[in-house]
């Protein structure tokens, strides 16, 4: 923990402090911004709390007085609950504003991980509780050199695996050999670990119907046999396997056969074309230092959709955050299933990934943002059209 940035980016913010709560690991941004290491057992309540001026104070229970000992400043102990609420009042003295991970509306679900009752009891000693969602982002997503060096590494392998896979759904099925979802989604996780990389769970192998559902896992018996003919999405996303490295998350499209259905192409230019709409406003509005909002990325994306008509098929906001997971703590392009009005800030990374549900059929396609200090830049390849395999 970085203390005189933390309470740098406090008095920007215009807030008194930072109140950190966690009860049987809840929270996990809170250990992770903190820098501390949670013991094998967390079953008492313990506070934190950073002020914008001046030295830290904990707050913990008899029970598990260690709990806090790694972080400066001098800790309070209590058992009672009155002692609890007494202690609070000691630790936030002098305050009248606090951040917390806390959300309005729940209107950020990633931060909010303090319950509705510690913010009442936070608000019953007079104090104003704020949202800590846009401190999150400066301390939890913004990436190192490293990082973004580590992400570059593993778009490259990823794309590389991308091909590789694609290949191997063509040499199958041109060859008439026997090859379902689930086989193509095992011989991209061998490829993984050959390349050194982890990921969270299984890359999305989705033929046809199944690639209209936006979390489909095909199971390992009776997944979709994979034939001429098929329309074929792969959603990969992988990370090196070091420490602090982040994600790579894409999404391509493929057809077998030589002649694409004009309706899965149509649907595929709707999406791609909304894509660039997305990017070309992340260029210009950083570019141009415009402070520019999650929201408003997502807004430009769908707009692009719902002007060809094709507003009933989203199904989904346009990106993530993405940082050490894959779905990270940042700023999310979303106007559609929150309001997030987070903004992008530098050394940061996104996906803008729209994408098309159909009846019988989906197309999605999706790539990674990262925004420097004074524009952005897509980190791997673009699709513009179905591979034809």
């Amino acid at each position: 923990m970085n203390l005189e940035l933390v309470q740098q980016e406090l008095r920007s913010a215009s807030v008194d402090g930072w109140l950190f709560f966690d009860h049987h690991e809840r929270d996990p941004l809170a250990y992770r911004v903190l820098g501390l290491k949670a013991p094998d057992h967390v079953s008492r309540r313990w506070y934190y709390f950073i002020p914008a001026r001046g030295e830290p104070r904990g707050l913990v229970h008899r029970v598990e007085p260690q709990i806090l000992e790694a972080l400066p400043g001098a800790k309070i102990s209590y058992a009672r609950w009155q002692e609890q609420e007494a202690g609070l009042r000691q630790l936030l003295q002098g305050a009248s504003k606090v951040a917390m991970q806390y959300s309005p509306r729940c209107a950020v679900p990633y931060v909010a991980n303090v319950d509705a009752g510690t913010i009442e009891l936070i608000r019953s000693l007079g104090v104003e509780v704020v949202s800590a969602a846009e401190l999150i982002q400066i301390f939890e997503a913004k990436w190192t050199p490293a990082q973004l060096a580590m992400h570059l590494e593993a778009g490259r392998r990823v794309d590389r695996i991308r091909r590789e896979a694609f290949d191997h759904i063509q040499r199958a099925t041109r060859a008439g050999q026997s090859l379902d979802e689930y086989g193509v989604q095992q011989f991209i996780m061998q490829r993984f670990a050959a390349c050194g990389l982890v990921t969270n769970c299984p890359p999305i192998v989705g033929v046809n119907v199944n690639a209209a559902d936006s979390h489909y896992a095909p199971p390992a018996t009776g997944s979709a046999a994979i034939r001429c003919g098929d329309l074929v999405l792969l959603d990969l996303w992988a990370k090196l396997a070091e420490p602090d490295a982040v994600y790579y998350d894409i999404t391509w499209m493929a057809f077998c056969g030589e002649e694409v259905p004009a309706r899965m192409r149509d649907a595929l230019a709707v999406v791609v074309g909304a894509r660039d709409a997305g990017i070309r406003l992340v260029h210009e509005a950083l570019a141009a230092g415009r402070t520019l909002r999650g929201f408003e990325v997502d807004d430009a994306v769908r707009g692009h959709i719902e002007a060809r008509g094709m507003g009933p098929c989203i199904r989904h906001r346009t990106g993530h955050s993405i940082g050490r997971e894959v779905h990270g703590a940042g700023a999310n392009m979303d106007n559609l299933e929150t309001h997030d009005e987070r903004p992008i800030i530098p050394w940061t990374c996104f996906s803008i990934e729209p994408a098309l549900y159909l009846p019988d059929f989906g197309v999605r396609t999706e790539v990674n943002v990262f925004a420097g200090e004074h524009g952005a830049r897509v980190t791997g390849e673009m699709q513009t059209e179905f591979v034809r395999l």
